[in-house]
C-alpha cells in the first residue's frame, strides 16, 4: 500500500512493541512467534507486540514483551495512556508457525497461539481476525493510517491482506 509522506517505519525483534498513531508502519518477521496486532479505526491508533512464548515463572520483575500475558500487559497500559478503550479495538492475532517439524516433540508456535487467543478471551476481548499456524515464516506490515494488514508466508505460498475501514461516527 501506499505510504502517505512523513510516516516512520518501526521493525519489531522478538520481544518488542511498539503502540502509535496515524504516522505509523510496523513491520517484523514471525516464525513460532505471534503478534498481537490492535486498531482503533476512528482515532486512527495502533500497536504490535511480537512475543516469543507464553509467559514465564517468575515474577516482581519489570515486564517484558517476550511473554505473551506480559506482552498484552503492556499494550494494554498504552491503550489506557492514550485515553481509548480497548473495546473500541480491532484486534487480529498472527505467526506461530511450525519452525522445527517433527524435530521437536512441542509445537511452540501452536502454544503461541493458544496462549494468545486464551489471553484475548480471558479480558473479554475478541480476535477479529487471525493468520496463524502452517509451517515456516510469516513477514507482517501493518499500517496504522489505514488499518491495512499485510502478509506474507513464502513457504506457504501465498499472500494474505487484511483491511478494517473505519465505521462512521
Amino acid at each position: 500500500m501506499h505510504k502517505p509522506e512523513g510516516v516512520i517505519e518501526i521493525f519489531l525483534q522478538p520481544g518488542d512493541l511498539y503502540f502509535g498513531d496515524r504516522h505509523t508502519r510496523i513491520r517484523t518477521l514471525l516464525g513460532s512467534c505471534v503478534s498481537l496486532v490492535l486498531w482503533h479505526p476512528h482515532e486512527r491508533l495502533g500497536g504490535m507486540c511480537h512475543y516469543i512464548l507464553p509467559s514465564r515463572n517468575r515474577q516482581g520483575e519489570q515486564l517484558d514483551g517476550r511473554y505473551a500475558d506480559e506482552a498484552l500487559h503492556l499494550l494494554l497500559k498504552e491503550v489506557n495512556a492514550s485515553g481509548t478503550h480497548i473495546e473500541d479495538y480491532r484486534i487480529s492475532l498472527f505467526g506461530g508457525g511450525n519452525m522445527f517439524g517433527a524435530l521437536t516433540p512441542r509445537n511452540i508456535g501452536e502454544t503461541n497461539v493458544s496462549a494468545g487467543l486464551e489471553l484475548l478471551a480471558a479480558h473479554g476481548l475478541r480476535c477479529h481476525a487471525r493468520h496463524a499456524g502452517g509451517r515456516g515464516y510469516r513477514n507482517l506490515i501493518f499500517d496504522i493510517w489505514s488499518g491495512h494488514v499485510a502478509l506474507r508466508c513464502p513457504s506457504q505460498q501465498q499472500i494474505a491482506t487484511r483491511r478494517y475501514e473505519a465505521q462512521p461516527s
